[in-house]
């Protein structure tokens, strides 16, 4: 079966270098058991990168064991819609890819807000 994004069409991937998603597949889809509901693909700005680091996910700093280098700004990542959602209502999102954010979203937030924040891409 397959997914779709959130315009209705077949959700594309969002990065593969490195591979984001709950699945670190190079998809922003998820399942029950990912509590974070990682389906919002986003471009990371230097201003989400320091908010989430705030916030306790420090998505910057590489990790060499989990081969991830650490994101910048222009990185493209699955993020948890929550977190997403967070940072918009403080003014801190980052653009989303919609063609690679899950339809899933739809169940949290409206096509019209997430289209105030549609990458260029």
């Amino acid at each position: 079966m397959t997914e779709l994004n959130v315009l209705g069409t077949e959700l594309k991937p969002c990065c593969t270098n490195p591979a984001t998603g709950y699945f670190r597949d190079g998809y922003c889809r998820t399942m029950s058991e990912d509590s974070g509901t990682h389906i919002i693909s986003a471009i990371m700005t230097t201003e989400f990168l320091a908010y989430t680091k705030l916030k306790g996910n420090d998505l910057s700093t590489p990790i060499p064991h989990w081969q991830f280098p650490g994101l910048v700004a222009g990185s493209k990542w699955c993020l948890c819609i929550s977190r997403w959602l967070q940072a918009e209502k403080d003014g801190v999102a980052p653009p989303v890819v919609l063609e690679s954010t899950l339809q899933k979203a739809l169940d949290y937030t409206s096509i019209e807000l997430l289209k105030q924040y549609q990458a260029k891409v």
